[in-house]
């Protein structure tokens, strides 16, 4: 359980950090994202969630 808060911590770290020194950019990029259709962006999501598995199972791993 513990290292789903550590997850869980570093997701929120970087996201605050992304919007803390980048809020613009980060308007441009939900933009371009609305301009996307639903089955485009899910798939998007999937591939996403698919490295994020592989990042914590190599790290996992080692």
């Amino acid at each position: 359980m513990s290292e789903f808060f550590l997850a869980l911590g570093l997701v929120l770290a970087v996201e605050g950090l992304v919007l803390a020194l980048a809020p613009r950019r980060v308007e441009d990029a939900l933009r371009l994202i609305a301009l996307l259709s639903p089955d485009r962006r899910r798939m998007v999501g999937l591939g996403a969630l698919a490295i994020g598995v592989l990042v914590v199972w190599l790290a996992k791993s080692s």
